[in-house]
C-alpha cells in the first residue's frame, strides 16, 4: 500500500512542476511578444497600427463592459444615500412646519384677542388706504430735519398723517399744500412722540436731537431700559397707532444719554408711505 501511495504523490508533484514550467514559458513568450510588438510599432507599419487600434478598441470595450456593474452599484449606492438624506430632510421640514403652524394658530389667537380687548377699551384702529409718495427734497439744518413729498391735499393727504418707510415710522405730516406736503422727521429737534420700550414695557417719550438719532426722555424707569431694546409707538395720545417699530437702543456706558438708532436711514429716503389710523366703528 505504501509504494502505491508514494507513486501517486510523485506523479502529482510532477504534474505541478510541468504546469509551473508551462506558466513560466507562457510569461516569457508574452514578454518577448510585447517587446517585438513595441519595436515594430516604432517603424509605423500599417499592419501593426491596425493591430494596435484593434487591441485598444478591445481594451476600451472590455473596460466599459467590466465597469458597468461597478458603476451600477456605485450609482445605486449614491441614490440610496440621497434618498435617505432627502427622507431625513423631509421629516425635519415636516416637524418644523408643524411647529410653525402651531405658532401661526397662537398668533392668530393673540391678534384676535388683542382686537377684542381694543374694541372693549374703544382703542381699536384701522389703517386707511396707503398713499405712496416720492421724496422731492429735504430741509436739513442743525435743528430742522424734514422732507418734502409729492403728494398733497388733492391726493387726500391731511395734517397728522403717519409717514412710514417700509414698516418703520419716520415722521408725520405737518404741512399740506395742494400737490405737496412737508414731513417732520423723528430726528427733528421739535419731534416728541410717546413710545414704549420692549422688553420690560417702559413707557417714555422719544425726542429728536437734530442729528441722525433720537433719545429717550421723561421716563420713570430708566434702569429698566436695556441696550438693544426695541422702540415702538405706544399709541398714547392717539397721535400714532401703537406698535409701529422705530429703532433700537444704543446705550453707551460712558454717557447717561439713552440713544436710539432709527431703523430707517432718513438721508436715503426715496419713497415713503402715508397712512392714517382711525377708530373702528365695529364693536
Amino acid at each position: 500500500m505504501e509504494p502505491s501511495r508514494d507513486d501517486f504523490v510523485i506523479a502529482l508533484r510532477s504534474a505541478f512542476l510541468k504546469k509551473g514550467t508551462q506558466q513560466r514559458f507562457s510569461l516569457l513568450s508574452l514578454i518577448f511578444f510585447s517587446i517585438v510588438f513595441l519595436i515594430l510599432g516604432s517603424f509605423n507599419f500599417k499592419i501593426i497600427n491596425y493591430v494596435k487600434a484593434g487591441i485598444k478598441e478591445v481594451v476600451y470595450r472590455s473596460s466599459f463592459i467590466v465597469s458597468v456593474p461597478e458603476n451600477l452599484l456605485k450609482d445605486s449606492y449614491l441614490r440610496i444615500q440621497n434618498h435617505k438624506k432627502l427622507y431625513k430632510e423631509n421629516e425635519k421640514i415636516k416637524s418644523e412646519l408643524e411647529i410653525l403652524k402651531a405658532k401661526d394658530l397662537l398668533n392668530e389667537f393673540i391678534i384676535s384677542e388683542n382686537q377684542r380687548l381694543k374694541n372693549i377699551v374703544d382703542d381699536h384702529l384701522f389703517k386707511s388706504d396707503t398713499i405712496i409718495a416720492k421724496v422731492l427734497s429735504d430741509k436739513s439744518s442743525p435743528y430742522l430735519r424734514s422732507i418734502v413729498i409729492n403728494k398733497g391735499s388733492k391726493h387726500k393727504v391731511n395734517l397728522g398723517m403717519v409717514v412710514i418707510d417700509g414698516e418703520y415710522l419716520v415722521g408725520k405730516i405737518v404741512e399740506v399744500n395742494y400737490s405737496s406736503s412737508r414731513v417732520l422727521l423723528l430726528s427733528d429737534l421739535n419731534s416728541k412722540i410717546p413710545v414704549i420700550v420692549e422688553p420690560n414695557t417702559v413707557i417714555s417719550i422719544l425726542s429728536g436731537t437734530g442729528k441722525d438719532y433720537g433719545v429717550i426722555q421723561y421716563s420713570k424707569k430708566y434702569e429698566d431700559i436695556k441696550n438693544e431694546s426695541v422702540i415702538y409707538t405706544s399709541g398714547a395720545g392717539s397721535l400714532f397707532k401703537a406698535g409701529i417699530p422705530i429703532g433700537r437702543m444704543n446705550i453707551n456706558n460712558l454717557s447717561d444719554e439713552k440713544k436710539v438708532d432709527f431703523f430707517s436711514d432718513f438721508s436715503q429716503l426715496k419713497f415713503v408711505k402715508v397712512v392714517s389710523f382711525k377708530k373702528s366703528e365695529n364693536k
